[in-house]
């Protein structure tokens, strides 16, 4: 990807304060993008970055969002789905309560904000949008009933969309990110009454031994929503230190 692989476009990015969404904005910047925070506390952001406050399970939130963006910029070019949120249990842990929040968030927020794109994406040369998934939605993972389900179900989004809009002009991927060492995670660790072990599990549990960086994963994104990546389109890439595809040994097993 060359400095200015991203000269005249305007990116998107919901969740773009913080984690993997602000490693993507930044990269996007680097790129020659103008970038454009959708958060719910875009708070002071670096240099580069325009922040805008959206609730993504609000429509009439992201419709205001979207619409100062776009007369700010002079439209939209690129879509990523970075917000959302995890959940830690079984079914039978989880409430009612838990699954509208997190379905709301993950599921249908991504799709708010996209539909409400949509009308500029049309306009542009380069239109994409780019959902972040997870391993979890093609992986069974221990305690993360709710959000695997929420996951699986931005992956089938994802290859719906891709569908719908590709004679449009518009391309529609994912990524699948193994567990990605960010603030959530960390706020997600300590919930756990053992935070230092549980982190020592998660980084075990990627073939690497390591939990995913967020500038791994906006490299990723960043592949999938460049104008040089034109065939890619209905793609769901793994950034997830091959936990899905390998089968390593521990070290010092006999072979």
């Amino acid at each position: 990807m060359s400095a200015a692989e991203f000269d005249g476009l305007v990116a998107v990015v919901t969740g773009g304060a913080s984690g993997i969404g602000l490693a993507t904005s930044l990269a996007f910047v680097e790129r020659g993008a103008r970038v454009a925070v959708l958060d719910l506390n875009p708070g002071e952001l670096p240099e580069g970055l325009t922040g805008y406050t959206a609730d993504v399970t609000d429509r009439s939130s992201v419709d205001a969002a979207i619409t100062a963006v776009a007369a700010d910029f002079g439209g939209i070019d690129i879509v990523i789905n970075s917000a959302g949120i995890s959940s830690v249990g079984t079914v039978e842990d989880a409430t009612d309560a838990d699954w509208a929040r997190v379905l709301d968030i993950n599921v249908t927020g991504t799709a708010r904000v996209s539909a409400s794109s949509l009308p500029w994406l049309r306009r542009s040369g380069a239109a994409v949008i780019v959902n972040v998934c997870s391993i979890a939605a093609l992986n069974g993972l221990p305690q993360r009933a709710v959000y695997s389900a929420s996951k699986g179900a931005v992956l089938a989004l994802t290859y719906a969309m891709a569908t719908d809009h590709v004679h449009e002009g518009i391309r529609v991927n994912c990524v699948r990110p193994g567990t990605v060492y960010t603030p959530f995670v960390e706020r997600m660790l300590q919930g756990f009454a053992d935070p230092v072990t549980e982190r020592a599990a998660l980084d075990a549990r990627q073939a690497t031994g390591r939990m995913v960086t967020p500038e791994e994963v906006a490299a990723a994104i960043l592949y999938l929503a460049s104008p040089t990546s034109g065939s890619s389109t209905g793609v769901a890439l793994d950034v997830d230190g091959g936990i899905t595809h390998l089968r390593v040994r521990p070290a010092g097993e006999v072979r």
